[in-house]
């Protein structure tokens, strides 16, 4: 058994591993829609992407993104996830319906990380060549 802790609701579920996110919430009573999402979700096929959830905690115990959820996240954080395509292997903290707004402060702070992070110039290059190669030099 692994935890599930709903953050705004403050509430904390034990679930099987292997359970999927979406499933679990409804079960438990954890309203994960807007008011929008409940007139529009698709069931939890991965359709709508009206179940976005963001995990604070444990991410890494979540079943990896898949193509669906690339596509319908691709303005949000990495943190974001679609609860319906969400298997919970471990413990885990969510944030149920996150905000828009504060989701493009994420995804831009993401990106900007990212970037700054390639843009590091690799101190391990040779120093002898300019093109950044090392030189061997032969006795």
């Amino acid at each position: 058994m692994v935890s599930i802790k709903f953050v705004k609701e403050n509430k904390e579920i034990e679930v099987a591993t292997g359970s999927n996110l979406r499933f679990k919430a409804q079960e438990n009573n954890i309203d994960i829609y807007t008011f929008m999402g409940k007139l529009t979700q698709c069931g939890g096929y991965g359709q709508c992407g009206t179940c976005v959830v963001d995990i604070v905690e444990g991410a890494h115990n979540l079943s990896p993104r898949n193509a669906v959820e690339d596509r319908m996240l691709k303005k949000r954080p990495s943190t974001c996830r679609l609860a319906c395509q969400t298997v919970v292997n471990g413990s885990i903290s969510v944030v149920t319906k996150p905000d828009k707004k504060e989701s493009l402060k994420k995804l831009k702070a993401e990106k900007a990380a990212l970037q700054a992070a390639e843009a590091v110039p690799q101190e391990s290059a040779g120093e002898d060549s300019p093109s950044g190669k090392t030189i061997a030099s032969v006795d």
